[in-house]
Protein backbone atom coordinates (compact mmCIF):
# COMPACT_ATOMS: atom_id res chain seq x y z
CA UNK A 1 0.00 0.00 0.00
CA UNK A 2 1.47 3.36 -0.94
CA UNK A 3 0.95 5.96 1.59
CA UNK A 4 0.90 9.82 1.55
CA UNK A 5 1.22 12.39 4.67
CA UNK A 6 -1.57 15.06 3.11
CA UNK A 7 -3.86 17.73 3.97
CA UNK A 8 -7.53 17.18 4.93
CA UNK A 9 -10.16 20.28 4.78
CA UNK A 10 -11.72 20.71 7.72
CA UNK A 11 -13.76 23.68 8.91
CA UNK A 12 -16.71 25.96 7.87
CA UNK A 13 -16.95 27.21 4.48
CA UNK A 14 -14.45 30.20 3.52
CA UNK A 15 -12.70 29.43 7.03
CA UNK A 16 -10.71 26.12 6.28
CA UNK A 17 -8.29 24.16 8.74
CA UNK A 18 -6.35 21.46 8.01
CA UNK A 19 -5.49 18.06 9.63
CA UNK A 20 -2.26 16.66 8.96
CA UNK A 21 -2.75 12.49 7.78
CA UNK A 22 -1.55 9.51 6.81
CA UNK A 23 -3.39 7.58 3.98
CA UNK A 24 -3.80 5.33 0.90
CA UNK A 25 -2.83 7.35 -1.55
CA UNK A 26 -6.00 6.08 -3.41
CA UNK A 27 -8.51 7.77 -1.25
CA UNK A 28 -10.30 10.76 -1.55
CA UNK A 29 -8.67 14.18 0.45
CA UNK A 30 -11.63 13.82 3.12
CA UNK A 31 -11.75 10.17 2.95
CA UNK A 32 -10.73 7.56 4.82
CA UNK A 33 -6.88 7.89 6.78
CA UNK A 34 -4.82 5.97 8.77
CA UNK A 35 -3.18 8.40 11.23
CA UNK A 36 -4.09 11.85 12.18
CA UNK A 37 -0.06 13.29 12.65
CA UNK A 38 -0.72 17.11 12.92
CA UNK A 39 -2.58 20.73 12.11
CA UNK A 40 -2.11 23.26 10.26
CA UNK A 41 -4.49 26.82 10.51
CA UNK A 42 -3.59 29.12 7.83
CA UNK A 43 -6.25 31.83 9.35
CA UNK A 44 -4.07 32.80 12.10
CA UNK A 45 -1.42 35.30 11.65
CA UNK A 46 1.29 33.89 11.92
CA UNK A 47 0.08 30.65 10.75
CA UNK A 48 -0.30 27.48 13.42
CA UNK A 49 1.55 24.46 12.71
CA UNK A 50 1.36 21.72 15.09
CA UNK A 51 2.96 18.42 13.91
CA UNK A 52 3.88 14.97 16.39
CA UNK A 53 7.41 14.51 15.18
CA UNK A 54 7.64 10.70 16.71
CA UNK A 55 5.08 10.15 14.49
CA UNK A 56 5.91 11.69 11.11
CA UNK A 57 9.37 10.56 11.50
CA UNK A 58 7.85 7.04 11.75
CA UNK A 59 5.99 7.72 8.98
CA UNK A 60 8.50 9.02 6.64
CA UNK A 61 11.00 6.16 7.80
CA UNK A 62 8.58 3.72 6.34
CA UNK A 63 8.46 5.44 2.85
CA UNK A 64 5.34 7.47 2.86
CA UNK A 65 5.70 10.63 0.83
CA UNK A 66 4.32 13.72 1.97
CA UNK A 67 2.86 16.01 -0.87
CA UNK A 68 4.26 19.60 -1.70
CA UNK A 69 2.37 21.61 1.27
CA UNK A 70 3.18 19.42 4.13
CA UNK A 71 6.70 18.95 2.87
CA UNK A 72 7.28 22.59 3.37
CA UNK A 73 5.42 22.43 6.56
CA UNK A 74 7.86 19.91 7.95
CA UNK A 75 10.69 22.04 6.69
CA UNK A 76 9.24 24.55 8.81
CA UNK A 77 9.26 22.59 11.54
CA UNK A 78 12.82 21.20 10.69
CA UNK A 79 11.70 17.51 10.44
CA UNK A 80 13.13 17.61 6.90
CA UNK A 81 16.60 18.62 4.66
Amino acid sequence: MATKIRLTRMGAKKNPFYRIVVADSRSRRDGAFIEVIGTYDPNRQPAAVEINAEKAEKWLSVGAQPSDTVKSLLRQQGLLK
